[in-house]
């Protein structure tokens, strides 16, 4: 019975992964209650038991992407002393780490966030809230905390939407630059 308990607990992340799987081979169109179900071997009754619809999937992808994102700057922050440049040396460490990824998953949410818009929501929850948290960033140049934060997602974006594939090589330099600027918020 314990196994039982263990596998339907287990359950909602297996069909996210799944989703994840489907997103990623065909895209929002493809993402469906039934090729979910194929995807995870499960019943389409079992999809639907814990996502009601195929919005809810991609809200519940969005959730996740988002949740590792938050942790994975948290870490970064862990990572490096307190003080005013915490926040931005750990989102470009952060950015510097993660750039060379597999991103088909976020490219793939992205383009569904064109049907599904309210699945952005929160994103811009999280971007308001860096920028908050950047704006106190003590530096001789008001505003410097969120070009930083733009120019960062810029990079990512540009990635994300396959605009450039610099390698490590080429982006060293700007990597750098935007370590300075971070760095800066001590001053």
């Amino acid at each position: 019975m314990r196994a039982k308990r263990q596998r339907l607990a287990e359950r909602p992340e297996i069909i996210l992964e799944a989703a994840d799987a489907v997103l990623r081979k065909g895209g929002a169109r493809a993402l469906t209650i039934d090729a979910v179900a194929v995807e995870a071997g499960l019943s389409k009754g079992g999809v639907l038991h814990h996502y009601a619809s195929k919005d809810a999937l991609i809200l519940a992808l969005v959730a996740r992407k988002l949740t590792e994102l938050r942790e994975e700057i948290v870490a970064c922050e862990g990572e490096l002393p307190p003080g005013p440049s915490q926040l931005p040396m750990a989102m470009v460490a952060h950015v510097r780490s993660h750039y060379c990824d597999d991103d088909e998953s976020s490219r793939a949410l992205l383009l569904a966030s064109i049907e599904y818009p309210e699945a952005l929501n929160d994103y811009r929850a999280f971007v308001a809230d860096q920028l908050d948290r950047l704006g106190g960033m003590n530096s001789t140049c008001p505003g410097e905390g969120s070009v930083l934060f733009f120019a960062i997602l810029g990079v990512i974006m540009g990635r994300t939407l396959g605009f450039h594939q610099l390698d490590l090589d080429e982006l060293k330099p700007m990597f750098d630059a935007l370590e300075r600027i971070a760095r800066k918020s001590d001053a």
